[in-house]
């Protein structure tokens, strides 16, 4: 389980037990195995989504770019990035509905030049002004090759987004980059002659598929 949901977990487990504990001393029949049903599944859930699948970066060549997160491909598109590059970048987004492994990671190994939060709206993830408008983190990373931005963004139940990085630090390829709780969405930002290696609407996991070779 992944130490973002640790307080989380041990939530849930009291909850579980204190709605069991319930429906058995205070209610009967359907609303006893009702309601036990409910705490089982509540806690499933909690647990289901702060896991941390155990995962190997593959061997792969340089200029390669790794999925940054688990999710489905919703943007594929040549865009103004204004905040950091301030010209035309190749975007790439990912939406991570609740049920997606919510571990964000460093798509290239190389060290983190600039990062920078945002407070914002929680617009939906998929919809377009979420990028620039919703609650975010920025962090460019330097590989040889060139800069990548990676934006983590909250979207509607997301509350939360955690980031560690910092400017200087090196990051390997897979190494995580962050965490976002309960649903949302990852936009990276590449050179314009970038090759996408990914269709829209591709189910992507990160730190294993390969999206975009610069």
């Amino acid at each position: 389980m992944h130490r973002e949901g640790k307080i989380l977990i041990v939530v849930a487990i009291f909850d579980f037990f204190l709605m069991s504990g319930i429906a058995l001393w205070q209610l009967s029949g359907i609303w006893q195995i009702l309601q036990i049903l409910f705490a089982t599944g509540y806690l499933l859930v909690i647990l289901w989504f702060f896991r941390m699948p155990s995962r190997t970066v593959p061997n792969f060549a340089e200029g390669m770019i790794l999925a940054p997160a688990d999710g489905k491909v919703v943007v594929i598109e040549k865009v103004v990035e204004k905040e950091y590059f301030n010209d035309e970048r190749i975007q790439v987004s990912i939406f991570m509905s609740p049920l997606d492994v919510h571990v964000n990671f460093s798509p290239i190994t190389g060290e983190v030049v600039y990062t920078k939060y945002h407070p914002g709206k929680h617009l939906v993830a998929w919809k377009p002004k979420s990028s620039t408008e919703n609650e975010r983190m920025t962090t460019v990373l330097r590989c040889s090759e060139a800069d990548i931005l990676v934006r983590q963004i909250a979207g509607a139940v997301a509350r939360r987004i955690v980031n560690y990085t910092e400017p200087g630090y090196a990051m390997q390829a897979g190494d995580e980059l962050g965490f976002i709780k309960f649903g949302s969405r990852v936009d990276i930002f590449l050179p314009l002659d970038a090759q996408i290696l990914v269709n829209l609407n591709q189910k992507v996991l990160g730190k294993l598929d390969v999206i975009a070779k610069i």
